[in-house]
């Protein structure tokens, strides 16, 4: 995960930064050194790296995970079945799909560009944040970047938006030919390994929340 967390699994930052004086923190959140502010290590990382993801995948919340890794909690959370397969049967919510779509029609898109594409109004937001988690738990979208906004005269302005992508376009396609190998049980019990190994003091019903999302 990429934060502090009370969930007792792993993180990049183990303390809470609300709680921990400055002077015993190497790091500085929101200041833009994108040495020691954790909010611009995830942006670093898409940017720098090829083999490791930013998302919402753990616990609803943001963290990272390897491309070593991906395979396996695609296998979990995704059982090797499509989006339509699951909008089929109901386990996708229909603003999730009219996310998706708009993502799978344009490649890539910021957060503003979703909403406005796929017509989203200010009153839809708590569905549009909780459908937006939604495909990224389940692993059909990924973060991929960071985008400003663009005035009518063609000039940048504002706060940048976080962009997104299917977790096709991010991840090379080996990635689901090995998860398309993995039996769900055999992905839990690797990772739950994984995890103990990382933290013995571990719990199973959390290791196993933080699995399968």
């Amino acid at each position: 995960m990429g934060g502090g967390n009370s969930e007792g699994i792993f993180s990049v930052i183990p303390w809470n930064w609300k709680e921990v004086p400055p002077y015993e923190t190497p790091v500085s959140w929101h200041t833009g050194n994108p040495e020691t502010d954790p909010w611009e290590w995830r942006i670093r990382v898409l940017d720098e790296r090829k083999d490791i993801a930013y998302s919402k995948l753990f616990f609803k919340k943001s963290g990272y995970i390897t491309k070593e890794w991906a395979p396996y909690f695609l296998a979990v959370r995704r059982e090797n079945r499509t989006f339509d397969e699951e909008y089929s049967e109901g386990t996708i919510s229909n603003t999730a799909k009219r996310i998706y779509d708009a993502i799978i029609e344009n490649g890539t898109l910021p957060l503003h560009g979703i909403k406005q594409l796929a017509g989203f109004g200010k009153e839809e937001k708590s569905q549009f944040d909780r459908a937006l988690t939604e495909l990224q738990m389940k692993m059909y979208l990924t973060m991929c970047g960071r985008q400003q906004k663009i005035s009518q005269k063609g000039m940048e302005y504002g706060w940048s938006s976080t962009v997104f992508c299917t977790t096709e376009n991010f991840w090379d396609e080996d990635v689901f030919e090995k998860a398309a190998e993995i039996e769900k049980d055999e992905a839990i019990e690797k990772i739950k390994e994984r995890v103990f190994m990382l933290n013995p003091n571990g719990e199973v019903k959390k290791i196993l929340k933080f699995i399968k999302g």
